[in-house]
C-alpha cells in the first residue's frame, strides 16, 4: 500500500503563495529530513535526487490573492485536499495538526501527525520539495518587485522587509492581514 505525504512552505510569510507537495517514494532516500532543517545546498539536492527517483509528486499553490480574500485556515487545509484529490494512494499523512477533512471519492485513510516533515520519508520528501518550489518562486517574484529583496528573505517578515513594505506599500503578492499586523507590531 503506497502512503503519501504532503506538507506545505510559506504558511508564516507576509508574501507569496503558500505551496503545498505531495510525494509518494518509490524508493529510499539518503539523507531526508525536515526542510527547515536542512541548507539550502542540501535542499536543493534532494530536491533534485527526489525528482529523478521515479517518485510520484505533484504540487499545488494557492495565491496571496486567495490567502486575503478566504483566508490561511482555508488555505492550509484547500491545498491539501486539491492535492489528496489528484494522487491515488494507500494512505496519505499531512504534516501539522490540522487535517483537511474529508476528500469526496477518497475512501483511503488521510492522517494529520505534528512533526511527520521530520520522521516520516515521504513527508520529509514534501517538505523538501514545497520548500524549494516555493523559494524559486520567489526568486521569480523579486525580479518583478527587486525593490523587496525577495530573493533573501522569501517574503518573511524580517525587520528589512517590513521596513521595505512602509517605504514601497503592499504589491499584489503581500498577504494584507499579515502586512497589517506585522507593521502594527513592528511599532
Amino acid at each position: 500500500m503506497e502512503v503519501c505525504g504532503l506538507d506545505e512552505a510559506g504558511k508564516g510569510p507576509l508574501a507569496g503563495p503558500l505551496v503545498a507537495a505531495a510525494v509518494i517514494l518509490r524508493h529510499d532516500i539518503n539523507g531526508l529530513n525536515d526542510s527547515k532543517k536542512l541548507s539550502k545546498k542540501m535542499r536543493e539536492l534532494l530536491y533534485s535526487e527526489i525528482m529523478r527517483s521515479g517518485a510520484i509528486v505533484d504540487v499545488e499553490l494557492i495565491s496571496a490573492r486567495s490567502i486575503n480574500t478566504k483566508g490561511m485556515a482555508w488555505a492550509g487545509k484547500e491545498i491539501f485536499r486539491r492535492l489528496i484529490r489528484r494522487i491515488d494512494a494507500g494512505s496519505y499523512i499531512v504534516d501539522g495538526a490540522i487535517h483537511p477533512g474529508r476528500v469526496k471519492s477518497k475512501t483511503s485513510k488521510i492522517e494529520a501527525v505534528v512533526r511527520a516533515d521530520g520522521s516520516t520519508k515521504c513527508v520529509m520528501a514534501a517538505s523538501i520539495v514545497a520548500k524549494v518550489t516555493r523559494d524559486v518562486i520567489m526568486q521569480e517574484l523579486d525580479k518583478e518587485f527587486p525593490h523587496y529583496n525577495w530573493r533573501i528573505n522569501k517574503g518573511y517578515g524580517t525587520k528589512e522587509h517590513i521596513t521595505l513594505i512602509k517605504k514601497h506599500g503592499e504589491s499584489r503578492y503581500h498577504r494584507s492581514v499579515f502586512v497589517t499586523t506585522a507593521i502594527k507590531n513592528s511599532t
